[in-house]
């Protein structure tokens, strides 16, 4: 299931796409605290992610992920493999919402 903000998942699940089709899935544990403030749009950056499906987050992370060349579509939600595929058939736009704060939920 999508986190409903990025600097509060367990883990990000990261998929290999080719050809619009899913070849591979991964787990990669999160590190401790926030997204912007960890190194994990570095390490995401290396493993070659060039897309982040997020619930939301800040604008901190955004931008940090953003200068990693990591395109950041909010407002996702739902079990992941769901999302990926929706995504895929062009079903998922970015929200254009941003947590103003560290404790941001939207319902």
């Amino acid at each position: 299931m999508v986190d409903d903000h990025f600097g509060h998942c367990a883990y990000y699940t990261i998929y290999t796409i080719e050809d619009k089709q899913v070849v591979d899935k991964e787990t990669l544990p999160s590190p401790q605290g926030c997204g912007c403030k960890s190194n994990i749009a570095y390490q995401l950056q290396e493993m070659g992610v060039k897309l982040m499906l997020a619930g939301n987050m800040g604008e901190g992370a955004k931008n940090k992920l953003g200068s990693c060349d990591i395109e950041v579509v909010r407002g996702c939600s739902g079990p992941t493999d769901e999302l990926v595929s929706a995504y895929l058939k062009g079903e998922i736009v970015d929200s254009g919402d941003s947590c103003v704060h560290h404790e941001c939920h939207h319902d």
